[in-house]
């Protein structure tokens, strides 16, 4: 039997799929430390992980039987990639499954931010009545900053086209694409978007720190859906107390769960415990995906 380790949660219908298939043996552990992932990989063929567990060089080096590692998700953070190549171990994730969830999930932030939904939610539960401190503002005319532009980033920028934006991104590659969008310097971005919103893996620095605040609009407004580590947090949080950041709605920090809590506790920030990939679609989507990844390496 090829037996299949299941290390973060999985789609049900992909799950059953996946235990369907012949020759499969199909274990569900999740929430496993290192120490315990090393004790479970001893004779296991693949591992599936989203973004909780991390398959480090230890657990890949006790994984004598391991042949493929899949993330069901975007990136590849998680994977020790350079201790998976020097075994030979065949590494994959999903990063199309969930580009639409992720973008809508932007999009809805970009509108809590700019409309002022998460002040207001607060001050209706406290039972007050506050309409005038919490008028917004429309995403309508105002100048779209993408950092990142694949998959993710020309969802984003299709939704907001249609809402009327004008988008700009930056991106290192030449983006090929029929949307109406303008591919700047970085610079150049940082001087005219109204909102900033990050699509980029994980990176050795921050992307944004204090110079790239130093550079931008005051009353800007910046979205991280990408990963924890892409904003200088430090730096963000002094934006913000100077008003040179409107407001920030962040998905990802640089530890998770936080440790310092003093972003989120920000009356100027909407902070969500990494949902950009959690909506029912797009973990189908991807689960199916990495069914299709091991029947076609492992079967």
């Amino acid at each position: 039997m090829t037996k299949i380790l299941i290390a973060d949660g999985m789609d049900k219908a992909a799950l059953e799929l996946l235990k369907s298939i012949p020759g499969f043996e199909v274990t569900v552990n999740k929430g496993m430390s290192e120490a315990e992932l090393i004790q479970a990989v001893p004779g296991t063929s693949a591992v599936v992980v989203r973004s909780a567990s991390r398959i480090t060089r230890p657990v890949i080096e006790a994984g004598k039987d391991l042949k493929v590692l899949v993330r069901a998700g975007i990136g590849l953070d998680n994977i020790d990639r350079d201790a998976a190549k020097e075994k030979g171990i065949f590494v994959a994730n999903t990063p199309a499954a969930t580009s639409i969830t992720v973008a809508e999930h932007t999009f809805g932030l970009m509108l809590g931010a700019v409309r002022n939904h998460a002040k207001a939610v607060l001050s209706m539960k406290a039972h007050k009545w506050d309409k005038k401190s919490l008028e917004g503002t429309e995403l309508f005319g105002k100048t779209l900053g993408i950092i990142g532009c694949g998959r993710i980033g020309l969802e984003v920028a299709k939704r907001a086209l249609a809402f009327g934006m004008t988008v700009v991104c930056y991106d290192p590659i030449v983006v090929k694409t029929d949307l109406a969008i303008k591919q700047v310097p970085l610079d150049e971005l940082l001087a005219a978007a109204d909102l900033i919103t990050l699509h980029v893996p994980k990176q050795a620095k921050p992307i944004l720190g204090e110079a790239e605040f130093a550079k931008m609009k005051t009353g800007v407004i910046i979205i991280n859906v990408a990963r924890g580590g892409v904003v200088d947090e430090k730096a963000l949080l002094g934006a913000l107390n100077s008003g040179k950041v409107r407001a920030a709605a962040l998905d990802v920090f640089d530890k998770e769960p936080p440790e310092d809590f003093s972003l989120v506790d920000h009356p100027n920030v909407i902070p969500i415990p990494h949902l950009g990939a959690a909506a029912a679609e797009g973990q189908q989507r991807a689960g199916l995906e990495v069914v299709r990844i091991l029947k076609e390496k492992l079967a």
